[in-house]
């Protein structure tokens, strides 16, 4: 497949399913420059014309291959292709990427909450692969929230990074659909409310100790912002600062 002129080409590289709907896709291309949190577009030529997604970098900066975390949209014209592709074959990469869910946006605290649901889990992924949160934070709580156990992949990832930094990373999981043996049930902002999220990471989440980044779908980030702001946190701003960070998914 040729690509399109304004777009990076890129060559896969590798694609994993982790279910029927969550895949991986990795590729190597000529740039671009990103930091850790922030997200591209992938681009591929459907009816003549190019079409293109947002999707966030998995792997670090500076790293190769870049790996992009993603669920099939039913009818989706574009996920549909993805699918599709296998090692070797093209597809576009935007050259300038996007996003402000980065540690450069975030103010030192005792401790750091990811707070994720779904495929969102990557960007904090590729957070957590630089020095900068181990360097800022003593503790660091990843929580991941999906519906089925299935759903809670990269855990080789997280078991690596939990070795890597013993007792400075806790990770919550929850499952919402069935019973999980270690997952909490329910949502997270309940979670935040009864004091249950606490108590499963053992870290103390407080306005006065606590910089919160969130990244989900938008019920889950704005539920969470009202559970947050009943603790006396507020949405951080350069001009402004406070305690949360948010990205919505979709």
């Amino acid at each position: 497949m040729a690509v399109a002129s304004k777009w990076l080409e890129a060559t896969v590289t590798g694609h994993k399913r982790w279910t029927e709907r969550l895949y991986s896709l990795q590729l190597v291309a000529d740039g671009p420059a990103f930091q850790a949190g922030q997200f591209a577009k992938l681009a591929l030529e459907i009816d003549g014309e190019m079409v293109a997604r947002p999707y966030s970098f998995v792997n670090s900066p500076g790293t190769q291959p870049h790996e992009f975390y993603y669920i099939t949209v039913p009818g989706g014209p574009l996920t549909a292709r993805l699918l599709a592709l296998k090692p070797g074959d093209r597809i576009g990469l935007a050259p300038t990427v996007a996003g402000f869910l980065v540690l450069a946006e975030v103010p030192d605290a005792r401790n750091l909450w990811l707070l994720s649901t779904g495929t969102a889990l990557g960007p904090f992924l590729s957070i957590l692969g630089t020095a900068a949160p181990w360097q800022r934070y003593e503790e660091i709580v990843l929580v991941h929230a999906v519906r089925q156990a299935a759903e809670l992949t990269y855990r080789e990832t997280i078991e690596s990074l939990m070795k890597a930094h013993p007792g400075q990373l806790r990770v919550v999981s929850f499952v919402s659909r069935e019973d999980c043996s270690g997952a909490l049930t329910g949502r997270v902002p309940q979670a935040i409310a009864d004091g249950r999220l606490e108590a499963a990471a053992g870290v103390l989440l407080s306005a006065a100790d606590s910089q919160v980044m969130i990244c989900g779908n938008p019920a889950m980030v704005a539920d969470t912002v009202e559970a947050l702001k009943a603790r006396g946190m507020k949405k951080h701003r350069r001009r402004d600062p406070g305690q949360i960070t948010v990205e919505n998914y979709w």
